[in-house]
């Protein structure tokens, strides 16, 4: 059986690797996180879960809870309206970063239609060399598969 540390270490490392390691632990100040093996103030999803449930059960204020738990307000009410909308899952931070292929729009997207021949393959390739060349722009080619079989389909 692996030391208590290194197990505490791994499911650390898979917090972080899912995006859900709370980055400031030592603010929480609940007694049930101090010391628990069940409760983790790693846990970034059990530390808000424990946070709504503290308001919505145990009648605590929301300012009293947000202290309690190292978070500000706003991110109480954040979270509220996720867990509302989503239930736990809703309570699972977000991936940073853009959503959908931003770069394909508007003018690129008009200036790769206007390089497709009907009944040919896409040359994904190719045309992201043309992009970079012509527009200056660097893209990806699964990107642009991606984004003219979304505007064909």
């Amino acid at each position: 059986m692996p030391a208590k540390h290194d197990s505490k270490r791994s499911k650390i490392d898979a917090l972080l690797e899912e995006g859900t390691l709370n980055p400031t632990p030592e603010k929480v100040r609940d007694p049930k996180f101090q010391g628990s093996e069940f409760f983790d103030p790693h846990d970034a999803v059990q530390v808000k879960y424990e946070m709504l449930r503290r308001v919505s059960i145990d009648n605590a204020s929301v300012t009293e809870a947000s202290d309690e738990y190292g978070v500000s307000r706003p991110t109480y009410y954040q979270a509220k309206a996720s867990f509302d909308a989503a239930g736990i899952a809703g309570l699972v931070p977000k991936k940073p970063g853009p959503r959908g292929p931003h770069k394909v729009q508007g003018e690129v997207l008009a200036f790769l239609q206007a390089r497709l021949v009907p009944g040919e393959p896409v040359r994904a390739r190719e045309l992201a060399s043309l992009i970079r060349a012509e527009l200056g722009i660097e893209v990806h080619p699964r990107t642009i598969e991606r984004a003219l079989k979304k505007t064909a389909g």
